[in-house]
């Protein structure tokens, strides 16, 4: 991980498309402005993990469900 010190209105850039500036300093908080193409998703951590969680669980479900599905048919064929 690069960790950087920077001021307030200092900036950081990432390539040649993405610029990260400081916008606000306070005693337990940093406000950042993140600019970044379109096609560049930019999620809060705790939204993406959020996210992630609820993919992996829709996967479950739809598991269970294909294998309830796959069970019924299996019956189904076997008459």
């Amino acid at each position: 991980m690069l960790v950087l010190s920077r001021k307030q209105n200092e900036k950081i850039r990432i390539g040649k498309d993405i610029v990260i500036t400081i916008v606000n300093l306070s005693d337990n908080s940093v406000k950042i402005g993140i600019e970044a193409p379109n096609s560049v998703k930019i999620l809060r951590d705790e939204l993406y993990e959020s996210v992630k969680q609820q993919v992996s669980e829709a996967q479950k479900h739809t598991a269970e469900v294909d294998s309830d599905m796959l069970k019924k048919l299996k019956e189904r064929f076997k008459k």
